[in-house]
């Protein structure tokens, strides 16, 4: 997703002059085609990212389209206060991009895991939040951002993810991407654990499990008639997403259903514990310590589609 995003944000600067970049000193195995085509919208602000927000404001104040780039939770957590005050209260045009979403700096330990970006972003007024969920998706999600005015957060993984859309496919901001169909339940995944969506949907098509995916890339403004048609489609929902169960894609679709008058639809939020990683490893060891393996999902899911039982008018009258 990285490259794509820089592949992207080279073709837009292109296009319009508009197109700022900000780092906060780092990026320099990916960031060298635009600082060499673009030295004069191209700003290394150091490791001082309430500075880089802040320099990132005035920027868009001034009529520029500026993107912020850092890892993880430092172009995000440090500089909240900055981008709350300066950059959403004005309604600045500036794109926070975080690579390494989750626990793709998983090795570095728990400063460098990105578990509650997605919602305390979500929280902002004015703040589209966006995580892809392959390159083509977030080579598109560049695209739409630079043209859709206002605060935005990109959340990308690190790298190596395949492309999971065909040819022709085009994004959307604010719409969800079908990948599979099925009426046992509907799978639905944001950011990087769109891949382990598809791979357990095939899991289970092998057991006779009907799953449908979507893909959820961006979690605001949330395509609530996705949502609400899988409801009355499928038979059950599962979000998924390498986050805190709290306040991200999971939180949004409850809320969206109870909204919208849906609450019936059996729901399970599959995500991380509300809780600080004990440990330090590989994103692939982390996820399966938190349950979100391959195998683990299959078996929550099967678990719960077979537990799920419908009360009844009875059931309540005998409570």
């Amino acid at each position: 997703m990285r490259t794509a995003f820089f592949a992207s944000l080279l073709e837009m600067a292109e296009q319009d002059s508009r197109v700022f970049l900000t780092v906060g000193d780092l990026g320099f195995s990916v960031i060298e085609p635009f600082l060499a085509r673009f030295p004069d919208r191209f700003l290394n602000t150091g490791i001082a990212e309430q500075n880089m927000t802040g320099v990132a404001a005035g920027l868009a104040l001034s009529g520029k389209v500026v993107f912020t780039y850092s890892i993880a939770n430092f172009p995000t957590l440090r500089c909240l206060e900055q981008i709350r005050n300066d950059v959403c209260y004005h309604n600045a045009d500036v794109k926070i991009v975080a690579v390494g979403g989750g626990f793709s700096y998983g090795s570095l330990g728990m400063s460098h895991h990105a578990t509650e970006d997605i919602a305390i972003m979500r929280a902002l007024p004015r703040m589209t939040v966006v995580a892809p969920g392959d390159p083509l998706e977030a080579f598109g999600a560049v695209r739409a951002l630079v043209n859709t005015p206002g605060p935005a957060y990109l959340r990308l993984g690190k790298t190596g993810e395949a492309k999971l859309h065909g040819p022709d496919f085009r994004f959307e901001l604010g719409k969800a991407f079908q990948l599979r169909d099925g009426g046992d339940a509907t799978l639905v995944a944001t950011g990087g654990m769109l891949q382990t969506a598809i791979d357990v949907a095939e899991q289970l098509d092998r057991r006779g499990i009907r799953v449908r995916v979507l893909s959820m890339p961006t979690i605001k403004p949330l395509d609530v008639d996705a949502i609400l048609c899988a409801a009355r489609e499928t038979a059950a929902l599962v979000t998924l997403e390498e986050h805190s169960i709290i306040g991200g894609l999971g939180s949004a679709v409850a809320e969206t259903l109870m909204d919208e008058g849906a609450g019936a639809i059996p729901l399970k939020r599959l995500g991380l514990p509300s809780a600080f990683a004990s440990r330090a490893g590989s994103q692939e060891y982390l996820r399966a310590v938190n349950g979100l393996s391959e195998d683990a999902i299959c078996a929550t899911v099967e678990a719960f589609l077979s537990a799920r039982v419908a009360p009844s008018a009875a059931d309540f009258v005998a409570a």
